[in-house]
């Protein structure tokens, strides 16, 4: 699909680049991580590399290390829209957006007395390291560093807005 936007599209300016790689090439790189995120760095890699390959195609920003065009243009990296996605799904199953579910897979640790965030989830303990890869597993701990003021917040919404702050200042 990136090769058709590249030799059919005669602009190389952001304004038309951005959008057609947003909407034709972006949704198959980010179909279903939540249930299957790849597992080997190879497979992160071979994806990132598609995002790569689409800034590169940018006028005047093809000699920029892919983090400064990542910035220039506003999007972030596909590792970063996974963990992004991981936590607003995750938001949603502990404010009770699946009611039937959310509360058997979590362990929930809520303390005022912790630093960071008062609901801390429990990381299980698991022989095999498989497990560890399952979307209730990798997205603990980086749940477990948000923010109060993040993890609290009211709406869905109002999460996505203070996660895009939180997740901006990462590199």
């Amino acid at each position: 699909m990136l090769g058709c936007i590249n030799k059919g599209i005669t602009s190389r300016d952001k304004e038309f680049i951005i959008p057609l790689y947003s909407e034709l090439v972006r949704p198959h790189l980010d179909y279903c991580v939540q249930f299957s995120s790849p597992l080997y760095k190879k497979d992160v890699d071979r994806l990132e590399r598609v995002q790569r390959r689409a800034t590169r195609m940018i006028k005047g920003l093809g000699s920029l290390p892919y983090e400064e065009r990542l910035r220039e243009l506003g999007l972030f990296s596909l590792e970063k829209r996974r963990l992004w996605g991981d936590l607003i799904t995750m938001f949603e199953y502990l404010k009770g957006g699946y009611k039937e579910d959310g509360d058997s897979l979590f362990t929930r640790n809520c303390m005022e007395k912790t630093r960071g965030n008062g609901c801390k989830l429990l990381l299980g303990r698991f022989q095999l390291d498989t497990r560890g890869q399952f979307f209730t597993m990798r997205t603990i701990s980086h749940w477990n560093n948000l923010a109060r003021e993040v993890v609290d917040s009211p709406t869905l919404d109002t999460f996505k807005i203070q996660l895009d702050r939180v997740l901006g200042h990462l590199v």
